[in-house]
Formats: structure tokens, sequence, C-alpha cells
């Protein structure tokens, strides 16, 4: 009887406490999510039709075999996304602050640093979906529905990664996971950009792969 009093006693010490959204907001896990889903999608999109367009019209020929490198060409079609994808970032971070009253704690510096190399890499994905589709109608589709559900389901948007024990190597390919999950540490737990080097490596090396890859893709159609 002892026992079970010094085992009841001792059980009564643990209490349940929430470290990081102590109220429970949504918005706090809502906003880093939206950010990851919006971003891949917009940029991939406007950046793939664009440029997919001017194969459809027969401008982007016309340019191939120009003096103009196709990674002069490829730059100079992204710029405007990027301006574009550089408002709505200053947008949404607006909004979350002083609108939702998202936290920040890490600074906002260390929180646009991550978010430049996310929309880069973003911008890739739309370079590399239209060195393989051949009409708008194709790209739209890549871009929105191909792309969606794997960032809906395995970005960590929706449902934990933890509660997805056999897609969660699957998800390691999915950028977006890599991204939410900074963006969730540096505003919500104040981590540092050194506590996430790991996605910004990842995220950045992502970057790198796709723009080569579809710079040899344009450079083979040149030739």
């Amino acid at each position: 009887q002892n026992v079970l009093l010094g085992t009841a006693s001792a059980q009564s010490l643990f209490e349940t406490r929430m470290l990081f959204n102590p109220q429970m907001k949504s918005s706090y896990n809502f906003v880093p999510g939206i950010m990851g889903f919006i971003f891949i999608l917009v940029c991939a999109m406007m950046t793939s039709v664009s440029i997919v367009r001017e194969k459809e019209t027969g401008t982007m020929e016309v340019l191939l075999v120009s003096p103009v490198r196709p990674f002069k060409i490829i730059f100079a079609k992204t710029i405007p996304y990027f301006v574009i994808s550089s408002a709505i970032l200053a947008t949404i971070l607006l909004l979350a602050r002083y609108l939702l009253d998202v936290p920040m704690s890490s600074g906002i510096l260390g929180i646009l640093a991550i978010s430049f190399i996310y929309l880069l890499l973003s911008l890739s994905l739309g370079i590399f979906v239209s060195t393989i589709a051949n009409t708008q109608m194709a790209a739209l589709l890549i871009s929105a529905v191909v792309m969606m559900l794997p960032i809906l389901m395995l970005s960590g948007l929706l449902f934990p990664i933890e509660n997805l024990p056999k897609f969660q190597v699957v998800s390691n390919i999915v950028p977006a996971r890599w991204y939410i999950d900074a963006m969730r540490k540096m505003m919500i737990q104040g981590a540092g950009l050194m506590a996430v080097w790991k996605d910004c490596a990842i995220l950045l090396g992502m970057a790198v792969l796709i723009i080569g890859i579809s710079l040899k893709k344009f450079n083979d159609r040149l030739e």
C-alpha cells in the first residue's frame, strides 16, 4: 500500500506544459506552412508558364540561337517573378507580425535569408518545369497539381512528419518540408539562423542542383 501511495504521489508531480505556443494559436503553425505552400506554387507556376509561352510563340528559339548565353536568358526571365515574390513575402510577414501576432522571435534578417533561398529554389523548379513542358497547360498542370499534393501531404503543413512513418523518407525530397520546419523554429522557438543550417544547406543544394539540370537541358536544346 505504501508503494502504491508513493507511486501515485510521484505521478502527481508530472505536469504537461507547452514550451512553444502555450496559447495554442493556430496562426503560429499556419503561417509558416502557408508561406511554404504559396511561394513554391506561385514562383514555379509563373516562371514555368512564362518561359513555356516563349517556347510556344517561337521567341525562345530565337533567344537560344542568339549570342546571349542561356544562363542570362533564364536570369532575365526570373527577375520579375523574384521581385513579385519578394513583395508577397514582405506582405505576408507584415500581416503575420501585426495582424496575427506571430512572434518571429529569431529576428527578421534570418527569416528573410532563408526565405530568399526558398524563393530561389521555387524559381528554379519553375525553370525545370519549363524544360519538360511544351505547352502552357502542361506547365500549369505540373506546377499546380503535381507539386500541390506532396506539399500538402508530406511537408508538415497539414500533418506532422512524425505521424507519417512510412513517408518520412519520401518527404525528404519535398522542399517545402525543410522550409516550413526552419520557419517554425525561427518564428516560434526563437532559433537563430545557425540552428537551422541543415535546412538552409538542403534548400540551397536543391536549388543549385535543379538550376544545373535546367541549364544543361537548355544547352542541349541549343546544340
